[in-house]
């Protein structure tokens, strides 16, 4: 790892280095898709009667596998968007916009972590390893190099990646990830991503327009994305009925999860704030998903031993 100068390196500890890589890797992103992968996971050893301790292997391997290509996406994405991060106030103190990891140290780190990352999830299953680089591929070709700083619909773009990790975890167990209980799960990652990234959006709506990204609520305005985020969350509740074959208790948790979410989107537009709505919006979204993630998770391994 290159560093800018003799006295950056110097303060540099170890503590200081692994927070330095946790930036660069976006690791709060990898912890909130660590659930969705074990969401998938979990719930295909339920489907299919499989025993928690007969795919220890697998499990392992997708966890470090799914951490490791993630994290490559994210240090790659951070390289790429450097003359933007620069501009916004969440980013302008990344690593990689600071000059701590340059370019080449990189891309060094990216590349190994995606090798390494592949190779995991191969060793867990080919479908794993195709779904990881798949999922790596649209996050940094069509999501950060085409479509963010181009198209207001970079956020369905980027939905796609973002949805890939319960599939990766699924795939590690049983290769039938056209299983009701895989698109239901999916479909829930795409649709939940826009309400959640539209709600950033507004909230960081002046930064997105200096750094000039084309995110909805900069090209089309507060409205338009009132009317579309509702549009999804509409979806989101219809989605819920996906889950009926698995579990009809976590179909009834989803779809009150997204009627709440709805609601609080038209009473908050009607009575708050433009950024006090939109924050509201952004924390329901967190607790939507870890709420419904978790019971998923709970109930595929809970379930067997009763």
């Amino acid at each position: 790892m290159r560093f800018q100068s003799n006295a950056v390196s110097a303060q540099l500890t170890p503590t200081s280095v692994m927070k330095v890589l946790f930036e660069s890797i976006k690791i709060g992103i990898i912890k909130s898709n660590l659930i969705a992968m074990i969401a998938g996971l979990s719930m295909a050893m339920f489907v299919h009667g499989i025993p928690l301790s007969d795919k220890i292997g697998n499990m392992a391997l997708a966890l470090i596998g799914t951490v490791f290509v993630i994290g490559a996406a994210g240090i790659f994405n951070n390289l790429y968007d450097r003359d933007i991060d620069t501009i916004m106030e969440r980013t302008k103190n990344r690593p990689t916009v600071t000059g701590i990891i340059d370019v080449w140290s990189g891309l060094f780190i990216g590349g190994w972590l995606a090798v390494g990352g592949l190779i995991a999830l191969y060793t867990a299953s080919p479908l794993s390893a195709f779904l990881g680089f798949l999922g790596l591929f649209i996050y940094v070709v069509p999501y950060t190099i085409w479509t963010k700083r181009r198209t207001i619909y970079n956020t369905e773009v980027g939905s796609l990646s973002g949805a890939m990790p319960p599939l990766i975890g699924w795939a590690a167990i049983s290769p039938d990830i056209l299983h009701p209980g895989a698109i239901a799960l999916f479909v829930l990652m795409v649709i939940w991503q826009m309400p959640h990234f539209y709600a950033i959006g507004i909230r960081r709506m002046e930064e997105y327009r200096a750094a000039n990204i084309a995110m909805l609520p900069v090209v089309k305005g507060i409205r338009r994305t009132y009317v579309q985020m509702n549009t999804y969350l509409v979806a989101l509740f219809m989605s819920s009925f996906l889950f009926w074959s698995f579990n009809p208790y976590i179909t009834v948790v989803n779809a009150i999860l997204s009627l709440g979410w709805l609601i609080l989107s038209i009473n908050g537009y009607r009575r708050k704030q433009q950024d006090k709505w939109a924050r509201s919006m952004f924390i329901f979204s967190l607790n939507h998903i870890t709420v419904l993630l978790v019971i998923i998770v709970g109930y595929s391994i809970g379930a067997p031993l009763f």
